[in-house]
């Protein structure tokens, strides 16, 4: 009796007790995962702190640094400024590269007089502005067969006869594929020969480089020019020769500016030999050769100076026009002109690479206005892109070159094809109207309109 009445007071009392179970349990609970959480949340933080907070603090002090400026907008006003100028600026050097002396200023675009005194001095002025690069550069050509007659004669005691052989211009030539005359060939004795070579190794002691203007276009053209009445066509020969000048002006200043820097006065060291030739019109089949190169072509091959028109320029609206198919993919368009050129020339072996790097190289030219009337100014041009090389031995036995010297070092033959760039702006206003009509046959059609 007793135990059932203690074991109904405990379970009073449990039951008495079990509504403060729950809140137990749950504060247990509570501290549990209380004591995990905060760990946690102090690592967090850290975290948090050390990745996030600190990383955009730096971002942010960053961007403040690199922040625009207020001026900003000037700075780059003025950037875009220089742009403008520099771009301008090209635009202006390569039309000044065009704009050059003309050998007479009151032929283009149409004649002051159309006479043929206008064109005969064109001719003229031509040909002495050739002599005079030639000239200028200390050059001359070898002996002539006639000059060698003449010393063989003298030699030999018949000085009375050899006064026939004596020429008065300076600028002639024997073809070399023409032998001495019979009589020299039979004083052609050990004496004859060692006559001979005294003469040429004297005439290559006392030029810089061996150069004829007879190996430059043009200068037999007007030399034995005729006016014939046309005056379009006459005024276009003076127009592509005056282009043609141009070049071979370029050409000749490499020359003597090759020579000069290696402070030669003589053929037998100058790194630049002999210039055999400037021409424009080469090309195959239809071609035929003259003059110095006949039977060789003019640089050893079977291309050939045009046997009708003269050698002038033509300019190279297509692959029709061209040498050979330019690299530089460059045609005449809109905004430039374009002609093809050869020139060959003896240099030493080891002037192959300097000689077209100098051929490419800037050059000063003066510029009074195409009209002669304004303040000559000094400008700059760099038209030359070189487009084939041909390097070549020398038989020095050889008909083309047996009367020349070139010392004991070894030479070759420098054969190249170039493109000559002209910019149109720097020199439209001039440029005839039939020329201009033969590049844009619309103009033409447009003439006839209006």
């Amino acid at each position: 009796m007793n135990f059932f009445k203690i074991l109904i007071q405990k379970l009073s009392l449990f039951k008495s007790s079990s509504a403060l179970l729950v809140p137990i349990v749950i504060g247990l609970v509570g501290v549990l995962l209380l004591i995990p959480t905060q760990l946690m949340s102090s690592k967090l933080k850290k975290q948090i702190k050390s990745e996030s907070v600190s990383k955009i603090d730096r971002n942010i002090r960053s961007l403040n640094r690199q922040a625009v400026s207020r001026e900003q907008w000037k700075k780059e006003q003025e950037r875009q400024r220089g742009y403008a100028s520099d771009a301008n600026g090209i635009a202006l050097l390569a039309k000044q590269s065009t704009q050059r002396e003309l050998l007479n200023y009151k032929i283009f675009p149409e004649p002051e007089a159309k006479s043929q005194f206008t064109f005969v001095e064109f001719g003229k002025r031509y040909c002495a502005a050739l002599e005079a690069l030639v000239t200028g550069i200390s050059a001359h050509d070898c002996p002539t067969d006639a000059e060698l007659n003449r010393a063989l004669e003298i030699s030999s005691g018949r000085s009375g006869q050899g006064s026939r052989y004596r020429s008065t211009d300076p600028y002639t030539r024997t073809e070399p594929s023409m032998k001495l005359s019979g009589t020299s060939y039979r004083m052609r004795s050990e004496i004859g020969n060692t006559v001979v070579d005294e003469i040429c190794r004297g005439a290559a002691e006392s030029a810089s480089v061996y150069a004829n203007p007879l190996d430059l276009s043009g200068y037999k053209f007007w030399r034995e020019y005729k006016y014939d009445g046309k005056i379009q066509e006459a005024v276009e020969n003076c127009w592509y020769y005056q282009l043609a000048y141009w070049v071979v002006e370029d050409v000749i200043n490499t020359i003597g500016a090759m020579n000069t820097e290696a402070g030669s006065n003589s053929v037998l060291t100058s790194p630049v030999k002999r210039l055999m030739g400037v021409t424009f019109n080469l090309g195959v089949g239809g071609y035929q050769t003259s003059g110095l190169y006949a039977g060789r072509g003019m640089l050893g091959g079977s291309r050939g100076v045009k046997s009708d028109a003269g050698d002038k320029p033509v300019y190279v609206l297509s692959l029709e026009d061209a040498f050979i198919e330019p690299h530089t993919g460059r045609y005449c368009d809109s905004d430039i002109d374009v002609i093809h050129f050869n020139v060959a020339v003896v240099v030493d072996a080891k002037a192959i690479l300097p000689f077209m790097q100098q051929l490419c190289s800037a050059k000063g030219h003066k510029f009074g206005g195409f009209y002669g009337n304004e303040q000559e100014r000094i400008y700059k041009h760099n038209q030359i892109t070189i487009l084939e090389s041909k390097i070549s031995s020398i038989d020095r036995e050889d008909q083309t070159h047996r009367l020349y010297r070139y010392g004991d070092g070894a030479v070759v033959e420098l054969d190249l094809t170039c493109e000559y760039m002209f910019n149109k702006a720097g020199y439209e206003e001039i440029k005839p109207a039939s020329v201009k009509e033969a590049q844009n046959p619309e103009e033409k059609t447009k003439k006839k309109r209006r």
